[in-house]
């Protein structure tokens, strides 16, 4: 354990939090679920109590490498995010901006091929086939607007 305690950890071009557990700390980055933490955290057998500001560099370093490259550490290709990568071919898990860029590339490639998922997100509208006729009307006003009642004028009394 090092002497100083770090109450802002950098990891993926992310700031995180000293204080907390290092499992939670981690399911503060894009990417990172807590199946994924716990994953890590377990098989570099580190104590899943300690907070994060209270690691090492070099464990850190441990850290940042496991998160990279999660196969490396014999988490199953089940548990990434990235299966059989249309680019690469690979399976890969990515992390912050990468994963974020790898959205992005994918809704615009389903966009420019003109599939049903890409011109529903084109569209603004929900992908997976959900319903839309009472929910996802994002902006959009919600009900009847009630008007002013009219008192009748003379002209229709007669």
């Amino acid at each position: 354990m090092s002497g100083e305690f770090k109450h802002i950890v950098r990891l993926f071009g992310r700031d995180l939090k000293g204080e907390k557990k290092i499992g939670p700390a981690l399911c503060d980055l894009k990417g990172v679920g807590w199946v994924i933490a716990s994953s890590v955290v377990n098989s570099l057998q580190f104590d899943s109590r300690a907070r994060l500001g209270s690691m090492t560099d070099q464990q850190i370093g441990q850290l940042q490498e496991a998160l990279k490259d999660p196969a490396k550490i014999g988490l199953p290709s089940w548990k990434l995010n990235r299966k059989r990568d249309i680019e690469t071919g690979s399976t890969l898990h990515l992390i912050g901006s990468d994963l974020e860029i790898a959205t992005r590339n994918d809704i615009s490639r389903e966009h420019s091929v003109g599939s049903w998922r890409g011109m529903r997100h084109a569209w603004g509208l929900k992908v997976r086939g959900q319903r839309t006729r009472t929910s996802g009307r994002k902006g959009k006003t919600i009900g009847v607007k009630k008007t002013d009642l009219r008192k009748p004028t003379t002209e229709q009394k007669e």
